[in-house]
């Protein structure tokens, strides 16, 4: 059967469905283009700061000015710009700029879960308006006749909005779920990066203090 029949059989929920799955689609490759720059450029960014900055701090941070556009290297700059922090202070910008890009990182989660949430009740729907409208073209006193058989076929019609709304529902789960964990492996390597970022700051403000007392 066509796709253009299963889309008119499946009813008037099919065109909601199919608003919902080109949002999805959309949000879904905006998305891989996110994680996929981030994944692809940051942990070489990231150690090339790290091994930078035990020489000298200027450099780290135009470094990490050229890479802007990775959230851990702007959760460094907060740090860094810093005009003569304690390591309290240091460490409580980490935290801060680590604070300030979640939303970021959790861009459309909220979409995500709407949509997911969302699709299969309109499929449900659309197969309850297509039940209805089966039945109540039966009559009591023709149950062996033809009806009966526009019937089967008005149900097998109706259950296609379901499984479209399921089909959109699971495509959408299944990248939500892969970004969530994207999502989590980043807030890990934050925390990892940044306290080897804040423990290298604390030994140069040791030493600055040690010098500073010696003369």
């Amino acid at each position: 059967m066509p796709t253009g029949n299963l889309f008119a059989l499946g009813g008037v929920v099919m065109w909601p469905l199919l608003g919902l799955s080109i949002l999805a689609v959309a949000l879904i490759l905006e998305r891989m283009l996110f994680w996929t720059q981030v994944v692809k450029r940051q942990d070489k960014v990231v150690r090339d700061v790290l091994s930078v900055y035990r020489r000298s701090a200027k450099d780290a941070i135009y470094k990490l000015e050229q890479n802007s556009k990775l959230p851990i290297a702007r959760i460094f700059l907060a740090a860094l710009e810093l005009d003569q922090a304690t390591p309290e202070e240091f460490r409580l910008a980490l935290e801060s700029a680590a604070q300030a890009e979640i939303p970021v990182l959790k861009r459309f989660n909220t979409v995500f879960e709407t949509i997911i949430s969302v699709a299969p009740l309109l499929g449900l729907l659309g197969t309850i308006l297509g039940l209805i409208g089966s039945f109540s073209s039966l009559r009591l006193g023709d149950l062996g006749g033809t009806n009966t058989a526009n019937v089967s076929a008005g149900i097998g019609e109706a259950l296609i909005s379901t499984a479209a709304g399921l089909m959109v529902a699971i495509g959408t789960l299944l990248f939500a779920n892969l970004f969530r964990g994207l999502y989590q492996r980043q807030i890990a390597l934050i925390q990892e990066y940044g306290g080897q970022l804040e423990l290298i700051y604390r030994r140069r403000f040791e030493r600055r203090g040690s010098h500073a007392s010696s003369q």
